[in-house]
């Protein structure tokens, strides 16, 4: 059966946790850190918290992006994924799609539920 360590997929989800400051919500997913931030961008939140990495249901590992209450929206459109940045070294660090679309308004902020981004054990 195969093994990997926690230790292993910890140091991968610590990059998150030490380096994430800022995550945008995105019209679309972004592949560069440029996307992210500038072209693609609808809104974002600075000073972002991401956990420590921990056990992961059913195998693996995980961090927990703590819930946002107060993002800046500057654009308008329609906020269908998120990117989580490193813009001290203009990084784009992970991107996923929101749990649901949502219509945003220039001007206004946005919210986001906690949520968590993993790695599975070995199979």
């Amino acid at each position: 059966m195969a093994f990997i360590a926690d230790r292993v997929l910890d140091n991968g989800l610590s990059a998150l946790s030490a380096e994430a400051t800022r995550l945008d919500i995105c019209s679309s997913e972004p592949t560069s850190y440029t996307e992210a931030t500038s072209t693609v961008t609808l809104g974002n939140k600075t000073g972002v918290s991401v956990g420590t990495p921990a056990a992961r249901s059913p195998d693996g590992r995980k961090v927990t992006v703590a819930s946002i209450s107060d993002g800046s929206v500057s654009g308008t459109g329609t906020a269908s994924h998120w990117a989580l940045t490193d813009p001290g070294n203009s990084r784009l660090l992970a991107t996923g799609s929101l749990s649901a679309s949502q219509a945003v308004t220039s001007g206004n902020t946005f919210t986001l539920a906690a949520f968590d981004i993993g790695i599975p054990g070995a199979v």
